[in-house]
């Protein structure tokens, strides 16, 4: 199924360190959301202008899809807060201001390790580039959430939990995940726009 074994395995290993890292930041300045907000909106310009402005064909699709992604997690966060369903600690407010630029990443971040990581499947179909998406937007977003449960920055109060994790989570996590790729899929086959990741 992957035609180079070792790059894949190390691909998806500098993911998971960066992953690491982005949870300890926001673990450790939990206190401090709007600091926390201001390094993930410099992080943010700083991928726009690497991923968007600067190259010569603009990949409006990577902007589109943050978008999106930010839309719908804001959406679930606060209905999910708004329900007692999880609560974030140690904020002066419901929902900590560094929320709408963790889900800008969060799309970015599997954009991009997706772009590494498909080229490397011996069979790049539909079906396996769906499977592949389906299997990191269920693993590594609640392998983040793990990391900043455990430096308390918040709590799910739904049952069924893996490691403070519960299984609703997990659904929602790839619900949102996927239900933008596959916008961004028909995006694709409607205006005939070539992308690795969406056709």
């Amino acid at each position: 199924m992957i035609t180079n074994k070792k790059v894949f395995f190390t691909e998806t290993l500098k993911a998971l360190v960066k992953l690491i890292v982005a949870g300890i930041l926001i673990g450790v300045l939990k206190e401090y959301d709007f600091w926390i907000a201001l390094i993930l909106a410099a992080k943010i310009f700083h991928n726009i202008y690497k991923d968007i402005i600067r190259p010569k064909n603009k990949n409006w699709l990577l902007l589109a899809g943050m978008l999106l992604t930010c839309f719908g997690g804001i959406v679930g966060e606060t209905w999910g807060v708004a329900n007692g369903y999880w609560e974030y600690h140690k904020v002066t407010r419901e929902l900590p201001l560094w929320l709408p630029f963790a889900w800008i990443l969060a799309f970015h971040y599997l954009y991009k390790l997706e772009l590494k990581l498909i080229p490397l499947l011996k069979n790049k179909s539909q079906k396996n580039k769906i499977f592949l998406a389906l299997i990191l937007a269920l693993i590594l977003p609640a392998f983040g959430e793990i990391i900043t449960i455990y430096l308390g920055v918040w709590t799910y109060y739904w049952p069924y939990q893996l490691f403070g994790v519960p299984l609703y989570a997990f659904i929602c996590l790839v619900f949102v995940h996927m239900l933008v790729y596959t916008i961004l899929h028909f995006v694709c086959k409607k205006y005939k726009i070539n992308d690795v990741v969406f056709n």
